[in-house]
Parts: C-alpha cells; structure tokens; sequence
C-alpha cells in the first residue's frame, strides 16, 4: 500500500476529488491531511472521511525537521500539494524526492511563482487576454512553481469569459486530472 499525504490550506475541493478517487483503492491510500490553516475545511472534510490530519505552523514548518517524523510515522510514501500555499522548505524536498507534486491553475512557466494562486492567476490570464488556459501538475523543488512538468491540460479562454468563468474552467480540469496523474504515477 502506498500512502499519500495531502497538504492543503482551502477548502479542499481537489483534496475531496482525490480521497474520493483512492477510497477502496486496492494500493494508494490517502493517509493523512495537513493544513497550514485551523479553519481550513479540508480539515472538516478528512474528519468526515475518518482520515488523519495534521495542522502546522510556519515557525515549526521551516525551523524545524519536525514534520519528517510525523510524515515517517504515517508512513507517506508520496505527498500531493493541492491549493498549499507555503513555499516547501529544502528538507521536505529532499526527503521527497519526485516524490512531491503541486498543481497549478496555470499553464506553467506563465503565470507562476509567489503570488500567483487562485483568483490572481485567472485574473491575470483574463487581463492578458489569453486564447487558453489550464493546468500544470509539476514536481515540487524549492521554487514556487518551478518544477519539472509532470502534465498539462488547456481549456479554452472565450472573448467572453470572466476570471470567475475561466477559474470554473481550470478547476473542472483539476478536478478530473489530479486523482487520475497521482494515480499514474504511484501505479
């Protein structure tokens, strides 16, 4: 059994997509949830499914290795980073090693970096007057958003299209393609 945490600071929508994809899954289990946020609803949501959680705080999170053992002692073999907003300090990515992936609203190198997460990325995308847009899963390093590329999709971006519209858009394409690459590449 391989065992995946995930690491997110929202609501949890893609954290909710891939618990629901691996439940009764006969190899990857999603063991543990962690949250930078106490009020995030990812927390409310891994309750609900009876899944470990975990909730960190930025002085422990880079001062600290700490985490490693909370990881260890789950067992994680992979680690999914689904709307996470920190920077991941250079020891997790070395205990991780491709081992780690994020997803972007974007198709990365446009629109990455400190910064650019939810509403800013769409309405920068809307602003440029872009003909697409989508989603990159990458590799974690110790970049925002600079990791190898692992997977893209493209929606559409109409002449029409509000950020809100666009931010609909890329999270359908989230939703559908996360569970399925973090499938690929535990199987």
């Amino acid at each position: 059994m391989k065992n995946i945490a995930i690491f997110a600071s929202g609501t949890g929508s893609n954290a909710t997509k891939i618990v629901d994809h691996f439940n009764q899954h006969p190899s990857i289990n999603v063991a543990l949830i962690i949250s930078n946020k106490k009020t995030a609803k990812v927390l409310d949501m891994a309750k609900s499914k009876a899944i470990p959680t975990l909730l960190i705080n930025r002085t422990s999170f880079y001062q600290t290795e700490n985490l490693l053992t909370d990881l260890t002692n789950h067992q994680i073999d992979f680690i999914a980073l689904a709307g996470f907003l920190w920077l991941i300090p250079p020891y997790l990515v070395k205990a991780f090693p491709n081992k780690m992936v994020n997803i972007h609203p974007a198709l990365l190198p446009k629109y990455g970096g400190k910064g650019m997460y939810g509403q800013h990325v769409h309405q920068a995308v809307r602003e440029n007057n872009e003909l697409e847009s989508g989603i990159t899963l990458h590799y974690v390093n110790e970049q925002y958003d600079e990791g190898s590329i692992i997977f893209q999709a493209t929606c559409p971006v109409l002449i029409t299209d509000s950020a809100k519209d666009i931010a609909q858009n890329v999270l359908a394409l989230e939703h559908y393609y996360f569970p399925r690459i973090l499938e690929g590449l535990l199987g």
